[in-house]
């Protein structure tokens, strides 16, 4: 862990040094999510995250937005005739390319790396649901105005399965699946 906040510390510095707009804040918004493939059935869940974002400008359309977000995803699993919620909660920490058109519109790619902070899981027979490390890859698109403020949509799909137990009827071969919607404002400092 250590060596992995060296590393974040090293990239965001040499980004800035690179970075012709630099600009950060906060970012709050609302998930849905479900799992995917395996044998498990499930309906969504709903959930939200928190944090905030840092946003690097290289030339006039194109720039690196790496956050930290606080994420709870999971879904409703069907156990012995009814529903109930798995939720895991992570702190996630997506770095995304984004290019932007003049008008403000953008579209975003990229990693996501998510580590579990807790879970609450009611099937007891089970010992730690989700792996320590989740990852995943990030596609959205949004709008941003020219003072800051911003919304988006971006979908999340798992690239690890959630977890390494095999529990009677649920076996783990499924992924986090998370569609998101978020509001933030980001702050300018070099422009």
């Amino acid at each position: 862990m250590k060596k992995l906040s060296i590393t974040f510390v090293l990239v965001i510095t040499a980004l800035m040094a690179q970075a012709q707009t630099f600009s950060f804040g906060p970012k709050v918004g609302l998930n849905v999510s479900n799992y995917t493939g395996g044998n498990i059935e499930s309906d969504a869940l709903v959930g939200a995250h928190l944090g905030g974002i840092l946003n690097f400008g290289i030339g006039q359309n194109f720039s690196i937005q790496p956050e930290v977000l606080f994420s709870t995803q999971g879904a409703k699993i069907d156990v012995a005739g009814s529903k109930r919620d798995y939720k895991t909660s992570y702190v996630t920490v997506p770095v995304l390319f984004k290019l932007k058109a003049n008008g403000g519109l953008f579209v975003e790619l990229g990693p996501q790396f998510g580590f579990r902070t807790s879970e609450d899981i009611p099937d007891q027979t089970i010992d730690h649901f989700a792996k320590n490390l989740d990852l995943a890859a990030a596609l959205g698109l949004g709008y941003q105005a020219n003072f800051g403020l911003g919304f988006g949509a971006r979908y999340i799909a798992g690239l690890s399965k959630v977890g390494n137990f095999d529990a009677g009827n649920i076996g783990p071969d499924f992924k986090n699946s998370v569609l998101q919607f978020s509001i933030y404002y980001a702050i300018p400092v070099v422009k």
